[in-house]
């Protein structure tokens, strides 16, 4: 398939669907690795470090989300994150010139990226990029010019090899322009084959080390080895639910959001990875976790002569806090937020008003599709919202978020329904 789905082949992490979704997916994946990598790591002993590859259509970065995730990204200077970028310069419809005419790398250059562009066609020259950005700080982009077709005589560089096949007589002209064997139909080289067995006996060395690295890591801090291993397995500790906050019938006129904020961060105290944020919302949506710190470059942490003004002052900084500002950028949160959760190591939560749950709704369907574990935290949600009119007031969104296959929807209507839709 085309966009291949999560649980269904070997090897695919996310289930992307509209374009632009692997991108946003893999500001999350980067971002889990940097949060675990700080939380759990230990001089000498790093069990987290690896870094987030994704490959970029046109398309994708024709869509609105490329640009919140290529601001995000910049912002949180998320070094591990390396996109290639397929310049093919052809869509499905036609090529580029007819809509997309932008410098894609200035755009992200101005977002704080390192930026390279290359002859994609070389083989050599996407190995010669890859040593400077690991070597950078910066998330990177690779603008990579390519043939879409390439060979076919009729259809290289047209949108017709986008979503056609090139047809039987088209794959033996190709093939004999490119002086490939035209027999057998399928024919794989023995060069490629050499390539591939030496990928997966490298892998089978990587994960061997790896699993020595954490050996040792755990032997050196067993508290930190032992949270390393549960938060991987997803599990909570045991009598969790015991810390959930008890409401009385006096306190039953509290606003949902006020309680919610209660729960959440009792939940934060026992569940040492749950992590997330809101789009610029915290103090409305209350799900700012108090005391643990802002998720940010360690470049842009306070220091002692520029202190902190955001309201989450407290706690760790750096790629170990717990709080993630997203911006106004409900799409790319969203879809972070998948990306967070497939990775594994975190529970994440992302939070802004009800309404605002149209601006993510390509991500929230996709997450359920994906049976991503994440919570969504929606408040103001009723239809009588006040002074900011019916742009807010949300009349039809309960309805359209509940026939989504695979979302769970609740809806608490006091402070007890709250905690008990947290557990």
């Amino acid at each position: 398939p085309g966009h291949p789905e999560r649980g269904c082949a070997p090897g695919v992490e996310v289930s992307t669907g509209p374009l632009g979704q692997g991108l946003g997916n893999a500001l999350g994946l980067a971002m889990a690795e940097r949060w675990l990598a700080a939380t759990f790591n230990r001089p000498g002993h790093e069990v987290v470090d690896h870094r987030t590859y994704v490959l970029a259509s046109d398309g994708d970065m024709m869509e609105g989300i490329s640009g919140e995730v290529a601001s995000l990204a910049g912002t949180l200077r998320l070094g591990r994150l390396i996109v290639l970028y397929d310049a093919n310069q052809v869509t499905l419809s036609g090529t580029t010139d007819l809509t997309f005419t932008e410098d894609v790398g200035r755009r992200f250059e101005a977002c704080g990226w390192h930026v390279q562009r290359i002859d994609g066609m070389e083989g050599h020259a996407v190995d010669a990029a890859l040593p400077s950005v690991r070597a950078d700080d910066r998330p990177s982009l690779i603008v990579a010019r390519t043939h879409i077709g390439y060979g076919s005589p009729k259809k290289q560089d047209t949108f017709g090899a986008h979503g056609e096949p090139l047809g039987k007589d088209e794959v033996r002209a190709t093939k004999k322009a490119l002086g490939w064997p035209e027999d057998p139909p399928f024919h794989v080289a023995e060069e490629a084959r050499a390539v591939f067995h030496a990928a997966v006996a490298r892998g089978a060395e990587l994960e061997a080390a790896w699993r020595d690295r954490a050996d040792a890591h755990r032997a050196t801090d067993p508290n930190a080895g032992h949270a390393f291993a549960r938060a991987l397995a997803g599990e909570l500790p045991d009598g969790w639910q015991d810390r959930l906050p008890r409401f009385t019938p006096d306190e039953g006129g509290m606003a949902t959001r006020d309680a919610g904020g209660k729960v959440l961060n009792a939940l934060a105290g026992v569940g040492p990875n749950l992590v997330g944020g809101s789009g610029d919302l915290n103090p409305s949506t209350k799900t700012a976790l108090a005391g643990l710190g802002d998720f940010e470059s360690p470049q842009r942490s306070p220091s002692a002569d520029a202190p902190k003004t955001q309201g989450t002052a407290g706690g760790v900084w750096g790629y170990a806090g717990r709080n993630i500002h997203f911006g106004v950028r409900e799409h790319a949160m969203a879809a972070a937020v998948t990306g967070l959760a497939v990775h594994g190591g975190v529970v994440p939560y992302a939070s802004t008003f009800l309404s605002f749950s149209d601006y993510m709704r390509p991500s929230i369907r996709l997450a359920a599709l994906s049976k991503a574990h994440v919570v969504y935290v929606w408040t103001h949600d009723s239809v009588a919202l006040g002074e900011d009119g019916p742009t807010h007031q949300p009349i039809e969104h309960l309805a359209s978020l509940r026939a989504i296959p695979g979302m769970l929807l609740l809806r608490p209507s006091d402070a007890t329904e709250t905690a008990e839709a947290w557990r």
